[in-house]
Order: C-alpha cells, then sequence, then structure tokens
C-alpha cells in the first residue's frame, strides 16, 4: 500500500496556495528585517544618530559652563550691589532708591487683578470708566483755561524755567532734592533750596528758560555761580560751576549752553546745583521741568526726589 502511495503522482498546488505562500514568504523577511532594525537600533547608532547625540552633549556642556559662568557673574554683581548700597549709607546716611519696587509693585497688582472674580472686574472697569469721564471733562476745561492764559501770555511763556539744566534722559542724575537734606559737612538737617545733578567735570550746562545773565561770580561756598533773570518774576541759579562761557548783561536762549560744570565753592564732589526763583522765593525746580517729561517720568522723579538724600553742598 505504501509502495503505491509513493508511486503516485504529487498534486499541482492551486494558485491561491501559492499567493498564500508567497505572502507568508514576505511577512516573514519583513518581520525578520524589521527586528533586525530594532535590534540594531537599540545596540548601535546610526552615522546621523551619533552625530545628534554628540552635538547635544556638546550644546549640554556649552550650557552648563554658561550657567556656571552666569551664577558666577550674578554673585559678583549682587556683591557690588551690596557694597555700593553700604557706600551710599556711609556717604549719604539715607538708603538708595530702589527702581526694583516698581516693577514689583506692578507684579503684584497684576496677580490681584488674577484672582479676581468677572463680575468684580466688570463692576471695577464700570466704576473707573465713569470717574475717566468726569476727570476727562474737568481736564478737557483745564486745557481750555491753559490754552486761554497761554494766548494772553504770548511769547512771555518762553521766559519760565522748563527743562533741567543738564542732560538726564534715565534721571539717575539727580542726586539730591528739594526741602530739608543733610549737609556732607556740618553733617545736620539743613534747608536744601535747589536740587543737586552729580556730573562729571566738564558737563554741559543749559539755560532752562529764555533770559538775560544777571550775574557772574565767584562765591565762597557756591563756586562759581551764573544767576539769569528770565522776566515775569522769574530767576535760575546755576553754582559749582567749572569754565563759564557767558557775560553778565548776555542775553540767552532755552538750551543755551552756558557753562561746563564743576567742583568750586564748597562741594562734596563734581555736581550742579539748580535754584529756581519766583517773585523772590525759592522754589521746588522739579515742577519746572514740563517740557521734556512725560506724565510717567515726572511721577517717577517725583518717587525719587521723595527718597531721602544727602546735599553735595
Amino acid at each position: 500500500m505504501s509502495r503505491v502511495l509513493q508511486n503516485s503522482p504529487k498534486t499541482p498546488r492551486t494558485r491561491r496556495q501559492r499567493l498564500v505562500s508567497t505572502l507568508i514568504s514576505a511577512f516573514v523577511w519583513l518581520g525578520g528585517i524589521t527586528l533586525y532594525y530594532l535590534v540594531y537600533s537599540l545596540f548601535f547608532d546610526t552615522p546621523t544618530e551619533y552625530l545628534m547625540k554628540h552635538s547635544t552633549d556638546r550644546l549640554r556642556e556649552e550650557y552648563q559652563l554658561l550657567e556656571a559662568r552666569y551664577d558666577s557673574l550674578r554673585c559678583v554683581a549682587d556683591n557690588i550691589i551690596e557694597r555700593d548700597r553700604s557706600i551710599f549709607a556711609i556717604l549719604f546716611n539715607s538708603e538708595p532708591y530702589l527702581f526694583d519696587e516698581e516693577r514689583v509693585a506692578r507684579s503684584e497688582r497684576y496677580e490681584e487683578v488674577l484672582s479676581e472674580s468677572n463680575m468684580h472686574l466688570k463692576r471695577q472697569l464700570r466704576d473707573r470708566t465713569r470717574h475717566f469721564e468726569e476727570r476727562f471733562t474737568e481736564l478737557v476745561s483745564t486745557y481750555d483755561s491753559l490754552n486761554s492764559k497761554m494766548a494772553r501770555m504770548g511769547t512771555k511763556i518762553a521766559s519760565i524755567p522748563s527743562i533741567q539744566p543738564v542732560v538726564n534722559d534715565q534721571l539717575s542724575l539727580l542726586t539730591a532734592s528739594y526741602g530739608m537734606r543733610f549737609h556732607p559737612f556740618y553733617k545736620t538737617l539743613k534747608s536744601h533750596q535747589g536740587v543737586d545733578y552729580t556730573i562729571p567735570e566738564g558737563s554741559r550746562v543749559f539755560a532752562t528758560a529764555d533770559g538775560r545773565v544777571k550775574e557772574v561770580s565767584m562765591r565762597s561756598t557756591s563756586g562759581r555761580t551764573i544767576i539769569i533773570d528770565h522776566g515775569n518774576g522769574y530767576e535760575t541759579q546755576y553754582s559749582h560751576l567749572g569754565k563759564i562761557q557767558v557775560r553778565k548783561g548776555e542775553r540767552v536762549s532755552c538750551g543755551d549752553i552756558i557753562a561746563l560744570s564743576g567742583n568750586s565753592g564748597l562741594s562734596l564732589s563734581p555736581h550742579l546745583h539748580y535754584e529756581v526763583r519766583h517773585n523772590g522765593m525759592r522754589v521746588d525746580p522739579i515742577h519746572y521741568f514740563f517740557r521734556e517729561l512725560s506724565p510717567e517720568e515726572y511721577y517717577r522723579i517725583i518717587r525719587i526726589a521723595q527718597s531721602g538724600m544727602q546735599s553735595f553742598d
């Protein structure tokens, strides 16, 4: 029987069986290739992957070096700030003005706004809008009144001090304001009837309004001094000057260079002492910078003036 089966002819495979066999072979090869790729990728890197990994390593090392350098510089900067604050306190018997407090206050206000409910914010916005409308009406009335006064004054408005006597774009040169301040030599509170600007010797000093030079003198305390009569009861004084570039009786215009700063007279260090007089009374010069300060800058310089500072003369 077995001999009969062995000698019987083989049954030919059908097309379907060949197709199935081909597909199985293809899947086997595909699986083998995939398995090979997975195993290879687990233990070996392609040239591209190798370069990418090592470039990332270099970036990480550079970042760590930069981070360490930043920490070192930050430590040095903090040390310098502390030393500067200590020197300021020793020289001026007061704490320096901190500009960072404004930024901190703004961030705290933002956090408060984010924590409030929408209903509360809407009600607050409505109330503020109504308040702004009332204030706007008042401002329009004030603006019309100022326009009429300016029209009556005509060219006399150019005789009102209206700019700072030095270049102070960052508002950082004002070191002593109007009011009671510590005298640098007597170490007691004395009336300081002007403002001090800490500037290097040889810095330009400008006339703050149109006028005529009333006095050019050398004084024992205020050093080389210029007084300008602007008319309408206004006078300005510039003290502790270096080189003077105007003469008595000379006409000057707002913004003209009248002198270079110095350290003459009774002075702690090179600076300019500036005063404004109206009808014989000394007034706070900070209120006479309106031509070059925005409302935000005016508010900021007021804050600086309110901080405790010691005069330089």
